[in-house]
């Protein structure tokens, strides 16, 4: 054995030698990290203040809400697009509402069966169609209102097959349909001159 490990006192008092020089470091250090803090907190502060102006996009003139792969039926999102095409966003959702209360009917064309209503033939009430487009009109209200359009109206209103994915066991297709509305700002009527044609 070497005559450290049988020397305890020297030993004890060079631990506490380092415990010393080790507090004595430490309480010279920590000035220094407080000034080094100022300066990175200067510099923040610069960086801050010569950041670049946010560049603002140009707003646009019109909105749009697209639906992917909607699980409804293409031929009665196509007669709901025809129903609220040319309404503002607030009519359309008023409509549909009323429709899901069945005070009235979404017009349809085909071997369907007759309604009450003015002006319908033949109709349904597609509550699940009609939920997806109610969700959809809400976001495009908000849409036109980030963009900044006070009065909008549905311009256009398109439905369009998506693929349609095999049930299980392959023996059923789903039904699949991608959806598109877009608003506008609505443009006044302008009286026409003599010279422009009716």
């Amino acid at each position: 054995m070497t005559e450290k490990n049988y020397n305890q006192q020297q030993q004890t008092v060079k631990t506490m030698q380092k415990q010393q020089t080790a507090a004595e470091t430490k309480v010279e250090a920590a000035p220094i990290k407080k000034e080094e803090t100022k300066l990175e907190e200067k510099k923040t502060e610069e960086k801050k203040e010569t950041k670049k102006p946010e560049k603002k996009l140009p707003k646009k003139d019109y909105a749009i809400v697209r639906g992917i792969s909607l699980p409804i039926s293409t031929k009665t999102s196509a007669a709901i697009c025809r129903f609220i095409k040319g309404k503002t966003i607030e009519k359309a959702i008023m409509d549909l509402e009323e429709v899901t209360r069945f005070k009235r009917v979404i017009p349809m064309t085909g071997e369907i069966p007759h309604k009450k209503g003015k002006g319908v033939m033949s109709g349904r009430y597609p509550l699940k169609a009609i939920s997806y487009f109610l969700r959809m009109l809400r976001t495009l209200n908000a849409n036109a209102a980030v963009n900044g359009l006070e009065e909008s109206v549905i311009v256009e209103a398109v439905p369009n097959r998506a693929s349609q994915p095999y049930g299980r066991f392959g023996a059923v297709r789903r039904k699949r349909t991608h959806v598109e509305i877009k608003v506008m700002e609505k443009k006044e009527n302008k009286p026409k001159g003599k010279g422009e044609k009716k």
